[in-house]
Formats: structure tokens, C-alpha cells, sequence
């Protein structure tokens, strides 16, 4: 099936920022012709109107019933709706994921729908390394994609620089509004010994960037005047595998629930393979995303 929007194409110069930087921001990762049925696709899952008739893995937040102070956030958008599967299950972003991390293929984890109005609160720094000791090998590659234009007023994603290159902490800290959202990097940082040099994704909608998954990154309050929605795909190797009985940290417990009687490998129905260097992609996808 051919997708609609634009193919991304990895540059050598942006491998070698990400080595470098442990992260590599680009100006383009989607057309603007998609962004009028993300924002839709946006307003219906978070109104609890799920086109395929699945409800996401995670939904922390619902019109009427949240606290609109909290970032909303929802996990696994693209099992709702197709608007936003179209993105994440995206070919040349899963290739574009495995190469800039030296894979042989990429497969989706989860992807993260989060949108963030005027006056939201903050989003606490942590590592994604740091929450998957229920898979192995234990790491994924994230591409976040803005469906805004992005401000550092506005609350976008801040990384730390070069921070993938420290060592991988404990998870640690409250993710939904804490009161220093930046303490647990500063923290890591003063036992690596360096001063974090912190960067501001800005970008208009459609652009975005790529962080490995040992990069500290988190994001401030709102406090300019517009949204700030991002789609968000949390790639991991195609080759993973379960790791028996150890699903008590992180987000193990929700996507334990994939595991077959008897057998640690992944369950290409609930995490399927984007891109892999033979050719192989799970071949559902397609008709999946036709409906």
C-alpha cells in the first residue's frame, strides 16, 4: 500500500548528529496535508470515539473526566484509529529508525498520542531505556512528530545533549506534572560530571526529531497560547524477545497480556514489524490501514 504523505529519507549528516547529539531534529517528517486528520483523529480519541471499535492499551486522559491541567496522553492510538496508524506504522519511518540505530529492522513498542493546551503542565525528564526490562534487547528509538508549530514557550520536547552517552539511570520521578521536571536529568548529569546543555525542538507542524533511548528529554509547562499536540512512535529492535516472569517494572505489566502460553516471542498482531533489511514488513498492516 502507498502512503499518502511524504517518504522520510535519513541523511548521513543527521547519523552523524545523532551519534553525536543522541538526538537529530529535522524539519519535515509529515505533509501538511495530514495534519487537518491528526487534529481530528486528536479530538476523537481523547472524546472517547475510537473509529475501529478498540480502545487504546493506555488512556490517561478523557474530555469530562480529566484534571485539564495534565497533559493529555494516550498509548497506542494507532489500534483506534487508522488516521494515526498511517503514521506510526510507517515504512520509511521504521527504516529510518533501524538504521540510525544500527538494527537490522524496527517494530512499533507503542506509540504516545499527547497534546498539550495552553496552561498544561509539565512532562518530567526521564530515559526510555530506563522502563523496558520486560523486553530484550532493552531499548527502543523514538520519532516524535509535531502536529503544531513548537515553541520553548510552549512547552515542546527538550532533550539533553549528548546525555545517551551517560549511564542508563533507575527510573525515577513523577512523569505527570512534577514540581522540577528537570531534576532527575540535573541529578544524572552531576553523577556523569557535566553540565547538560539542554535543546528545544522548534519546528512548524510536521516536523520533529528522532532520540535514542538513552537521551534525557522531557518538556515544560504551556505557557504560550496554543496546543502543543505530538504523534509519537516508540520503535525497538526487530528481533526482540520477551524475558520471562519479569513484567513488574514499567510498562510491562499492561503488555504482558501479548505474551503466548510458552513462547517469549513478540506477537507481530500487537507489535508489528515496520521495516526490516531483507524486505519483510508484517504483511497485515496493509489491509489493516484499508479498513
Amino acid at each position: 500500500m502507498q502512503m499518502t504523505f511524504m517518504a522520510f529519507q535519513l541523511t548521513n549528516f543527521q547519523q552523524e548528529s545523532f551519534n553525536t547529539d543522541g538526538f537529530v531534529v529535522t524539519d519535515r517528517l509529515i505533509d501538511a496535508v495530514e495534519l487537518p486528520k491528526l487534529h481530528k483523529a486528536f479530538d476523537d480519541v481523547f472524546n472517547g470515539e475510537f473509529e475501529t471499535g478498540v480502545r487504546p492499551d493506555e488512556v490517561n486522559w478523557q474530555q469530562g473526566e480529566s484534571d485539564p491541567s495534565l497533559t493529555r496522553q494516550i498509548c497506542n492510538g494507532w489500534k483506534a484509529n487508522r488516521d494515526i496508524a498511517r503514521i506510526v506504522l510507517d515504512q520509511s519511518l521504521g527504516k529510518a529508525i533501524a538504521k540510525l540505530s544500527g538494527w537490522s529492522g524496527a517494530r512499533i513498542m507503542i506509540d504516545n498520542v499527547i497534546w498539550k493546551p495552553p496552561a498544561t503542565k509539565s512532562l518530567g525528564f526521564h530515559q526510555d531505556n530506563a522502563y523496558l526490562s520486560w523486553f530484550d534487547p532493552g531499548e527502543i528509538l523514538t520519532c516524535w512528530i509535531a502536529l503544531d508549530d513548537t515553541t520553548a514557550e510552549g512547552g515542546t520536547i527538550e532533550f539533553a545533549k549528548s546525555s545517551h552517552r551517560w549511564q542508563l539511570g533507575e527510573a525515577e520521578g513523577e512523569f505527570h506534572a512534577p514540581a522540577d521536571y528537570r531534576k532527575p536529568m540535573r541529578k544524572a548529569a552531576s553523577r556523569a560530571g557535566v553540565n547538560p546543555e539542554i535543546h528545544y525542538v522548534e519546528v512548524q507542524a510536521g516536523g520533529g526529531s528522532f532520540h535514542h533511548g538513552g537521551t534525557w528529554h522531557g518538556s515544560g509547562a504551556n505557557n504560550g497560547l496554543n496546543p502543543r499536540r505530538a504523534l509519537v512512535l516508540h520503535a525497538m529492535p526487530s528481533d526482540v524477545k520477551y524475558v520471562p516472569n519479569n513484567f513488574a517494572q514499567g510498562i510491562g505489566p499492561i503488555y504482558s497480556r501479548y505474551k503466548r502460553l510458552g513462547d517469549n516471542t513478540l506477537d507481530e498482531n500487537y507489535f508489528p514489524i515496520l521495516w526490516r533489511e531483507d524486505g519483510y514488513r508484517t504483511p497485515q498492516i496493509d489491509d489493516y490501514l484499508e479498513g
